[in-house]
């Protein structure tokens, strides 16, 4: 595994703490249909960020494999640094300075050596700096019944450190796809001081229509935070995989407020006011009022 002394401040821990106080900020969040044409999906990728920024988004979220979804052994030429960059680094870094946004782009593969790689999200600033990286924790290691199949960790190596990001609204925690179904973990990133939490994904079309909203308005309502979840949707050409889609933005209460519910490339966008969470969770304590047991 390498490692980076560069990105050590970003990882494991909290993001530097933000000098500005937290504001209603307008976030948009980016859906498409990734394959392995790496320079489609980011033609993809830049077309649909536009757009956000075009509605008055100052924080632009982009889904796990924005910008690959393919065989692995294919995919070990897309693996980049993240201290030295490649193409795919290069167009959000772009995005991040052209429209002046914060990104949060999440299913980047990092490369972690030996042919293998990290399934990261990272986040970047408005000057194309990198900000903080959290590399996905829980690998998708799965036989679903209709006959899909997915082994995510015979080229994926796995995460061990929780990452938060300081942006305009607060403090956002962040992960990846899978790690929705491990609540504790969304808990853990809200005793670091998370106020919304980016769940970038590309959920199963078989899970999603059973599970997508439900686990992500459930962590909204467990955590009393935001929930902000962009997705692929659409078959993609490979191993049948097809992705549900329905990227979404839920807020404290579970209600989701901005979808993308149509099968296609779209984007939304949705207001994170701060001032909700905690006005939440002042009056319904449950998070303070958490037990303790053996």
């Amino acid at each position: 595994m390498r490692r980076h002394p560069e990105l050590e401040s970003a990882r494991g821990s909290a993001a530097p703490s933000n000098k500005q106080t937290p504001r209603r900020t307008t976030v948009g969040i980016v859906q498409l249909c990734a394959t392995a044409d790496v320079a489609q999906n980011l033609a993809v990728t830049k077309d649909r960020s536009a757009r956000c920024a075009d509605d008055g988004a100052e924080v632009v979220f982009l889904p796990e494999g924005f910008c690959y979804v393919g065989s692995d052994a294919e995919r070990v030429a897309h693996h980049e640094e993240l201290v030295r960059g490649g193409p795919i680094l290069d167009c959000c870094r772009q995005l991040a300075t052209r429209h002046g946004v914060h990104v949060v782009a999440g299913g980047y593969p990092e490369d972690a050596g030996e042919g293998k790689a990290f399934n990261t999200c990272f986040h970047l600033t408005p000057d194309g700096e990198l900000g903080s990286v959290y590399r996905k924790i829980h690998l998708f290691d799965v036989d679903l019944a209709d006959g899909t199949r997915f082994q995510e960790s015979l080229n994926t190596v796995a995460g061990s450190e929780l990452a938060t990001a300081d942006l305009p609204f607060g403090r956002l925690g962040l992960s990846v796809c899978y790690d929705l179904r491990f609540p504790l973990l969304y808990q853990a990133l809200v005793d670091l001081g998370a106020i919304a939490l980016a769940v970038p994904a590309a959920f199963t079309h078989t899970t999603g229509r059973s599970h997508w909203h439900v686990l992500l308005r459930a962590r909204a309502i467990e955590c009393q935070s935001w929930v902000i979840a962009p997705g692929l949707w659409g078959e993609h050409g490979y191993a049948n995989r097809r992705s549900y889609g329905h990227s979404l933005v839920a807020d404290p209460w579970g209600r989701v407020v901005a979808e993308v519910k149509q099968e296609a490339d779209g984007h939304a966008v949705a207001c994170i006011d701060p001032a909700s969470v905690h006005e939440m969770r002042s009056q319904l304590p449950s998070l303070a009022n958490r037990g303790v047991w053996q």
